[in-house]
């Protein structure tokens, strides 16, 4: 994996480093641990379940319909723990029961800790391990393109568990761990092994109403008419509207207004509910154009040096076989419908 980060369990992770800072090196605090569970061995785990329930319900009878035991269990475990302990922890008198300063001193000290370790436990079970992939990717990325296709690797795969982190820039790569990273890039950044998925292609999109109500929008210079709908402090990956007529041959247009959106996604949003015309990237915006939600009014487009690419770190490239499956899957996929909708 690449980077160094969050991850599902960076909760059970912190806890961790916080008692290993208190406690010095992770030897040193497992032998601290284990020689203080070697001076005061740990009581029955039977008894403290029934002891938390018990004291959560005042009653061995609620604890025993709890535990699906029987009432007489519930007492005999009890009865151990407080042997053990050598202090009683319940008062008992006609048929009821009532914590002692010790017995409620004792609870809220094991209760945290009984929940500690059925959460530990839980999320063992749950945990895939091998099994899950984490794939990095832009936020327009992600619910534009990369979630309409994982429906499809996810029916055929039901054992890999996919984990989606939302990324905006490269550069972020570096915060988190990740195995499969998507995104466009001119140059692969230094480190990474990149798989071409397809050339970028930019283009003017927007709704059938706009072009009626402001059309015809048959070439770049009758865009001045129009509200550019354009996206806010884009980055080096993002192509401005100033780049792109620069890079079509054409100055840049007055536009009539613009209105601009820090979010690909919002962005495209906005260009279906008629606000303007935005820079569409194919394979963003190909389902969009295919419901009939938007149009290209114009012919031109443009076809940049920029990939949109699959990265993989080159120092550590994951050789687990759910990481290789999903890559694999991915590079056979996408040449496929890039081929069908004619942009190959």
């Amino acid at each position: 994996m690449a980077g160094a980060g969050g991850c599902r369990h960076a909760s059970h992770r912190c806890s961790s480093r916080a008692f290993t800072r208190s406690m010095g090196s992770p030897d040193i605090a497992f032998d601290r641990l284990a020689l203080t569970m070697k001076l005061s061995p740990l009581p029955p785990l039977n008894s403290l379940i029934a002891f938390e329930a018990a004291a959560r319900h005042q009653s061995f009878t609620l604890a025993a319909e709890e535990l699906h035991v029987t009432q007489g269990a519930i007492s005999r475990q009890v009865r151990l723990l407080e042997e053990y302990l050598g202090k009683p922890l319940f008062t008992r008198a006609n048929r009821s029961i009532r914590l002692t300063a010790a017995g409620q001193l004792y609870v809220q000290s094991i209760r945290g800790a009984l929940g500690d370790i059925a959460l530990a436990t839980d999320d063992l079970r749950s945990w895939k391990g091998s099994q899950q992939i984490t794939l990095a990717t832009s936020s327009a990325m992600a619910s534009l393109w990369l979630l309409p296709k994982i429906a499809k690797f996810q029916r055929e795969h039901e054992d890999i568990e996919l984990r989606i982190v939302a990324l905006e820039q490269l550069r972020d790569l570096t915060r988190v761990e990740w195995d499969i990273a998507l995104y466009y890039c001119r140059t692969p950044p230094s480190g990474m092994l990149a798989h071409t998925l397809f050339h970028e292609e930019v283009f003017p999109v927007c709704s059938p109403a706009y072009v009626e109500k402001h059309g015809p929008l048959e070439s770049p210079e009758v865009l001045s008419r129009c509200t550019l709908l354009s996206l806010e402090e884009a980055d080096q990956d993002w192509l401005s509207w100033k780049q792109w007529f620069a890079q079509v041959g054409v100055e840049a247009p007055t536009p009539r207004r613009r209105l601009n959106i820090n979010s690909y996604s919002m962005l495209v949003q906005a260009a279906v509910m008629d606000q303007g015309v935005a820079l569409g990237w194919s394979q963003l915006v190909d389902d969009y154009l295919m419901r009939g939600l938007l149009v290209r009014p114009m012919p031109t487009v443009l076809r940049t040096q920029a990939r949109f690419s699959l990265l993989e770190s080159s120092e550590a490239p994951s050789r687990r076989t759910s990481v290789r499956v999903f890559r694999e899957w991915l590079l056979e996929t996408i040449p496929k419908e890039v081929g069908d909708l004619g942009l190959a």
